[in-house]
């Protein structure tokens, strides 16, 4: 451990001088680096056991080789399961297709039934780990396929035409010759019954002045009927391609019905989202989702391993924002407003860069947590990672959904353009004001979201393709915030107050994304928690809670999963750092290395637990949290 320890230290040092702003490496530290002696990175786990070399640019390609032995002996099969997955969505590409939700349905039980064939104790540890995963998710998508399934009919009213465009294309795919005069009859009808259910709701939107109210069928039903009705536009634009300009016979039957059907689902979309959902084309959006409920609730906290129900989590969630309050109001009357965080805030928000000026502190930030990192000696950082990353512009229309960052190699930010209004404009400035993004940085740069891209893309990366959990991706990113904010990373009180403002946002997520996927609140009523509770500006707040509503772009769990996964990777952290099991250097880096998991195996893993084939949650992680 002493050698490891002074090749830690080395490397820190070189690292340090890879930076673009020192052009020369030192001759005598490099050679000091790649001579130095292999050591055991993780001594309590066998099973995580890699000799350093493989963070250098290049890589100790031996390194590489050691960890090889260690990989899961289940991962080949992994990768089998999730190549053949996605195959199988691609050929029955037809969302909420019965063929295609009883083909997967026979995909996913005959994997279940290979599954317990299996001898589980004779797979290696991290075997066991992606038998578990690969277990939980297999469940997880027969639930979802049920959900499928009655989203099929509670839409199925709007979309009479529906079966008629499937038919067509599932024809094809079953390598069935068209008969053009047949296809030609098919979307001439198709057409016509599209133009009359078109004209049937705009003749009641005029007896009712606007919005029209059919029995079973919510704004949510009818936002999800016409984002179908949209994929089976481009369902039936590839099958129209295929035929026409190529078969004369086909061009000559089906070319003039198929033009009329096209602009046909155009405007039945249109007048679905006008009327039946709300959507002014003129004016702002409503905000519009389709919460999952309690059902669909229980099958996501399964599948990340989440001990708790959404009323349990919520109250989790209050529990961390009083802390949080109490927090900000220490940090507020340092900076002589009294117990009055709202003007603490006010006062960071108003400190925004002019126009232009924005992005020039971020880099600032980044080369300022760097610093940190290395001083606190706290992962390993590959150099090549400190070379890569860039920054570029979310669009104004983005920016509807993403009023903030998005990390990554190529991490988004989001800044006021001129074609905003003047009123969203200053929205912008203030949130996302030098202040206000001290904590992003670390979140979507190094050590966060960016330094994970990059080893789960080199490390394990059939993980994260078989469950890409926000609880290990967004958590492990949210708890370097609570780590710096613990070891006093922030330059002033204002940096605080930023740090504090997004934890308290995560904290908020909780309550109001549950209480909205539970059915209780409605979109407004969470606009008005955030901009009430949160500090947020009203666009923002919209922005945010948009985000939360649209299931087709986040999971259902991706809001609480900010603060439920940090506070996850905290307990973890006290377990087995603070009780001198292991360095934050070994700690850190065994969960990077591993791939993306529900945190609860992150900790078997990293403990070495025994498993078993029946392996449920039961870790109960949540303590209130105490200056921490």
């Amino acid at each position: 451990m002493i050698i490891c320890n002074i090749y830690l230290i080395e490397w820190k040092l070189l690292m340090f001088n890879l930076r673009p702003k020192i052009v020369k490496l030192r001759p005598m530290l490099m050679l000091s680096v790649f001579l130095a002696i292999p050591c055991a990175m993780y001594a309590q786990n066998a099973e995580i056991n890699i000799s350093n070399g493989w963070e250098e640019d290049p890589p100790k390609l031996s390194s590489l080789v050691d960890f090889t032995k260690s990989e899961s002996n289940l991962r080949i099969a992994v990768k089998r399961y999730i190549e053949d997955k996605s195959s199988i969505k691609r050929r029955y590409e037809v969302l909420f297709s019965p063929v295609r939700h009883k083909r997967l349905r026979e995909f996913h039980r005959a994997w279940q039934k290979r599954l317990k064939e299996l001898d589980f104790d004779a797979l290696n540890h991290e075997g066991q780990i992606d038998y578990i995963t690969l277990r939980n998710r297999i469940e997880y998508d027969l639930e979802m396929i049920k959900l499928a399934e009655r989203r099929a009919i509670e839409i199925s009213p709007l979309l009479p035409f529906g079966d008629k465009i499937r038919l067509l294309q599932e024809n094809r795919h079953d390598r069935n010759r068209v008969d053009p005069k047949v296809a030609a009859a098919t979307l001439d009808e198709i057409a016509n019954q599209i133009n009359s259910l078109t004209n049937t709701l705009i003749d009641e939107s005029k007896e009712t002045g606007g919005m029209v109210i059919r029995s079973g069928i919510s704004s949510n039903t009818a936002w999800t009927a016409a984002r179908q009705i949209e994929h089976l536009r481009t369902v039936l634009e590839d099958y129209n391609t295929f035929y026409d300009g190529y078969d004369p016979i086909y061009s000559w039957w089906a070319r003039e019905p198929y033009s009329r059907v096209e602009p046909a689902l155009k405007n039945y979309v249109a007048a679905i989202d006008e009327h039946l959902v709300g959507i002014n084309p003129n004016g702002k959006s409503p905000i519009i989702g389709d919460p999952v409920l309690a059902d669909g609730l229980r099958a996501d906290l399964g599948v990340h391993m989440i001990p708790y129900t959404p009323e349990e989590l919520i109250v989790i969630g209050e529990k961390e924002r009083d802390w949080i309050i109490n927090e900000y109001k220490m940090v507020a009357r340092d900076m002589g407003f009294g117990n009055d965080w709202r003007a603490a805030l006010e006062y960071a928000k108003n400190q925004a860069l002019p126009p232009g000026e924005g992005p020039w502190p971020i880099f600032e930030i980044q080369e300022y947590t760097e610093d940190f990192l290395e001083k606190l000696d706290m992962i390993t950082i590959p150099p090549i990672t400190l070379e890569i990353w860039r920054l570029e512009m979310q669009t104004p229309e983005n920016q509807i959904i993403n009023p903030f960052f998005t990390g990554g190699e190529v991490t988004r930010v989001s800044y006021p353009t001129d074609g905003m209004t003047h009123q969203d404009k200053l929205m912008s400035l203030r949130g996302n004001s030098p202040h206000l993004n001290f904590g992003s940085v670390m979140h979507e740069l190094v050590p966060g979201h960016y330094m994970q891209s990059y080893m789960t893309s080199r490390f394990n990366a059939h993980r994260g393709k078989l469950l890409r959990t926000p609880f290990w991706g967004e958590g492990w990113a949210q708890y370097w915030e609570f780590h710096f904010l613990s070891k006093g990373l922030p330059r002033n009180n204002s940096d605080k107050v930023g740090m504090l403002f997004w934890r308290l946002h995560r904290a908020n997520r909780i309550i109001f994304s549950l209480n909205y996927q539970l059915g209780k609140w409605s979109p407004e009523q969470a606009v008005d928690f955030l901009v009430k509770e949160g500090g947020f500006e009203l666009a923002n707040a919209e922005a945010e809670v948009r985000r939360s509503a649209m299931a087709s772009r986040y999971p259902p769990l991706y809001q609480i999963a900010y603060m439920i996964g940090a506070l996850q990777f905290r307990a973890l952290y006290e377990e087995l750092v603070e009780s001198g099991k292991m360095s934050a250097t070994e700690f850190h880096d065994a969960i990077i290395l591993g791939g993306s998991l529900p945190v609860e195996l992150v900790r078997a893993r990293l403990t070495n637990q025994t498993l078993t084939k029946d392996f449920k949650s039961n870790w109960h992680f949540y303590s209130p949290t105490k200056n921490k």
